[in-house]
């Protein structure tokens, strides 16, 4: 256990260290409240660097949603992603056709737990997200008392890019916004669309 928080204090001191990553709380605050924070994605150390932005005690709470495929693909990774950052690993690729990939995230959710997930599915090369997949409206219908949070991820695509190997050394900042719901009657389309603009609204010079 000590180990596991030392690593841990270790890789959140190397990630600001080298990239920043600090969080702005422009939108809420860091409370215990249970939530589903949703992002744009750039780049793998997306998940990294969010879950880093948060306080401690909402670390311990928090589990980033990540790919099977990339995160379980070496024994590394895969102690990351499950031992340092709690992950829960889906099957994106649906390696079992009638299995729902988001089976274990429902799990993490019924246990009161709040999550980390990348509406894109897939990283983007453009500064604002491009558009979102049905998950995150199906998870916030099975769970309408979670707060569903915006966060923008400024500069993670310039700092560790597709095909990198080692992140550069570019400041980047973690936005926080204002909570969202599913509205009454609110047609899938509408609402993907509008999530994906409470997160492009976050982006921009930090405050």
């Amino acid at each position: 256990m000590m180990q596991r928080s030392l690593l841990r204090a270790g890789l959140t001191a190397l990630t600001r260290f080298v990239i920043g990553g600090h969080a702005r709380w422009t939108g809420c605050a860091p409370t215990l409240a249970q939530r589903i924070y949703f992002a744009n994605h750039g780049s793998h150390l997306d998940t990294i660097v969010l879950w880093a932005a948060l306080p401690p005690r909402l670390r311990a709470e928090t589990h980033p949603v990540a790919a099977a495929d990339y995160w379980g693909k070496t024994a590394l990774r895969r102690h990351i992603a499950l031992t340092l950052l709690n992950c829960v690993l889906i099957d994106r690729k649906r390696a079992a056709p009638d299995a729902d990939p988001l089976a274990p995230v429902v799990g993490v959710l019924s246990e009161g737990q709040s999550i980390i997930i990348f509406p894109e599915g897939t990283r983007g090369d453009e500064p604002l997200p491009g558009p979102f997949k049905a998950g995150l409206y199906h998870l916030g219908l099975a769970f309408p008392q979670v707060e569903l949070v915006p966060v923008y991820l400024d500069n993670l695509s310039r700092a560790f890019p597709k095909g990198a190997y080692l992140p550069a050394p570019i400041s980047c900042n973690v936005r926080f916004g204002a909570p969202i719901r599913i509205e009454a009657d609110e047609d899938k389309a509408v609402f993907l669309e509008r999530a994906r603009g409470a997160v492009a609204a976050l982006a921009g010079p930090a405050a």
